[in-house]
C-alpha cells in the first residue's frame, strides 16, 4: 500500500487510478448500486448520467411479474428503514424486452440481480442473461425462500446456497456473484460454499430480518410483519461479514454495501475487504448520493497520497 506521497509531491484528484478488478469482472470505478435502491436506473438518470458509476445492480428479477406484498411496505427506523416490497418487478422476460435496451443504450454497465424459488428457477432465470448485450455480471440474490425446502432461506444453509449458485454457473456466460445474508451463524461457511459452487464473488450484505411495532395499536407496522433491515443501524455488521470473508475466503472478490452515505464508509468497506461498494438505502434520501461519492472518492484519495483505489482492499492494519 502506497498511502503517503514522497515529500514534496502531490497528488491531483485527475490522477488517481479509480479501476477495479473483480476477478475477471473489470470496472471503471468502485462505485455501484445495491439492488432494489435504484430500479433500472430510469428514475435516477434524469440527476445524473448513471453510465459514470461503476456498474448498475438492477433491481432482483423472478421468471414471472410478481406485484409484491401488501402495503404497509416501509417503515423507517433509527438510522434505518425497513422493507417488505416481496420482489415486486416486471419478470425477466419484460425487463429484457423494455429496461435492458435503454441500459445498452445509454452504455451502462449492467448487473442482474435474480432471485428464484427452487434452484431449477436460478439456472432458468440465468439462461434468459445468456448472450444478452450489456450484461457485465449476474447477482444471484440467494436470501429468498427455498420451497423445495419448507421456505428456508437459500443462503442460511451451505448446501442450498450452493446448490443454487452452481445452477446459476453452470449456464451463465458472464461472472456471478452471490448475494448472503448476514443472518447466519457463521458468514464464513456460506462464502466457502458458493465459492466451492464457482461462484465469482459475494454481494456482502443484505438486509437484516427485523420488525417494527406500532405501539398505540400493538399491530406491526409492516403488513408483512417483518422485513429487511438497510441503512447505516447496519453498516458495522457489513463491515464485521467483509472482513469475516475476505480473511477466510481471499480469493473471492466483495462487493460490499450496507449503510453507504459517505466517502469513509466506501473507504471502511473497502478497508474491510471490498473491492467495490453498492449505495442502496441512501439514494431513497438523495438520489445523487452515488454521483456525489464517485465525484468525492478520488479527492479523498488524492489528499492522503492513494493513487489507486484498488489498494485500499483489505488494508485495515491488524
Amino acid at each position: 500500500m502506497t498511502g503517503v506521497q514522497t515529500a514534496g509531491t502531490t497528488l491531483r484528484p485527475d490522477q488517481v487510478d479509480l479501476r477495479v478488478q473483480l476477478g475477471p469482472l473489470a470496472l471503471h470505478n468502485p462505485i455501484v448500486t445495491a439492488s432494489g435502491c435504484f430500479g433500472s436506473g430510469r428514475e435516477i438518470d434524469q440527476f445524473f448520467d448513471i453510465a459514470t458509476l461503476g456498474a448498475v445492480v438492477v433491481k432482483s428479477l423472478t421468471l414471472e411479474p410478481r406485484l409484491g406484498l401488501p402495503t404497509p411496505r416501509m417503515v423507517e427506523t433509527a438510522s434505518g428503514m425497513l422493507n417488505a416490497i416481496g420482489l415486486q418487478n416486471p419478470g425477466i422476460d419484460r425487463w429484457l424486452a423494455s429496461d435492458l435496451p435503454w441500459l445498452v443504450a445509454r452504455g451502462v454497465p449492467t448487473i442482474v440481480s435474480i432471485a428464484g424459488k427452487t434452484v431449477r428457477e436460478y439456472g432458468l432465470l440465468a439462461e434468459r442473461l445468456r448472450g444478452q448485450q450489456g450484461i457485465v455480471a449476474i447477482e444471484a440474490n440467494i436470501s429468498c425462500p427455498n420451497v423445495d425446502d419448507r421456505n428456508t432461506i437459500f443462503s442460511c444453509k451451505e448446501e442450498t446456497a450452493g446448490a443454487a449458485v452452481e445452477a446459476v454457473v453452470q449456464v451463465a456466460d458472464v461472472p456471478v456473484f452471490a448475494k448472503l445474508t448476514p443472518d447466519v451463524t457463521d458468514i464464513t461457511v456460506i462464502a466457502h460454499s458458493v465459492r466451492s459452487a464457482g461462484a465469482t464473488g459475494a454481494s456482502l450484505v443484505n438486509t437484516l430480518l427485523g420488525m417494527a411495532i406500532d405501539v398505540e395499536t400493538r399491530r406491526p407496522r409492516l403488513a408483512a410483519v417483518t422485513g429487511g433491515l438497510s441503512g447505516p443501524a447496519i453498516k458495522p455488521i457489513a463491515v464485521r461479514a467483509i472482513h469475516q470473508v475476505h480473511r477466510a475466503v481471499g480469493d473471492l472478490p466483495i462487493i460490499g454495501m450496507g449503510g453507504v452515505r459517505s466517502v469513509a464508509d466506501v473507504v471502511e468497506l473497502l478497508l474491510a475487504g471490498a473491492s467495490a461498494v453498492a449505495v442502496g438505502t441512501a439514494t431513497f434520501a438523495n438520489p445523487l448520493t452515488a454521483h456525489d461519492l464517485l465525484s468525492k472518492l478520488p479527492q479523498w484519495l488524492a489528499a492522503r497520497g492513494y493513487p489507486t483505489a484498488r489498494e485500499l482492499t483489505g488494508a485495515v492494519a491488524r
